[in-house]
């Protein structure tokens, strides 16, 4: 297997586990905060989306998905344009808020797609390509990527965490 194969695969893994963690909950759970301070469910997507977004466009010099198909438009948050998330505070999170779970998994297939596409015209070589100096040392392409999954399985187990707590509180 390739090494762009197991980035695709790992990439496919975070799809399922969204699904799971969004699919047939409602507006209400989807928005829920266990406590003041923690996150949603719709939150924890959204943000784990956007920063796929983001890292992967920006690896691939590609436009976001999020201005390029009008989701920014459709989410129409109470944030700045250009939010992912990152470093957001407790009363921050709080404003991500859907209508629907739909919504969410619209954008995040959107990404995925883009992701995937992305992830095809990637070859093995590439991986070693340098896409931000501004670390130490800089990141490469491969590292990158390992990075956005790392985060994003993070975020969506705790989105799938905060949904097992919801629906056993029926």
């Amino acid at each position: 297997m390739k090494g762009t194969e197991v980035l695709a695969d790992a990439f496919g893994r975070i799809r399922d586990v969204v699904h799971d963690a969004v699919e047939g909950l409602s507006a209400e759970q989807l928005n829920a905060r266990l406590d003041p301070g923690a996150n949603s469910i719709a939150w924890l997507v959204w943000h784990l989306t956007r920063i796929q977004d983001d890292h992967v466009a920006d690896a691939g010099g590609l436009e976001q998905v999020w201005s390029a198909q009008g989701w920014a438009d459709r989410f129409a948050l109470p944030l700045p344009a250009g939010a992912t998330g990152y470093g957001h505070t407790a009363r921050q999170a709080g404003t991500v808020r859907v209508d629907s779970g739909e919504l969410l998994l619209g954008y995040f297939d959107a990404v995925h797609a883009q992701t995937g596409q992305f992830l095809r015209g990637v070859a093995a070589a590439d991986l070693d390509r340098v896409v931000d100096e501004a670390w130490d040392p800089p990141v490469t392409l491969g590292v990158r990527l390992v990075s956005v999954i790392g985060d994003a399985l993070q975020h969506a187990g705790q989105a799938a965490f905060v949904r097992g707590v919801l629906t056993r509180r029926r």
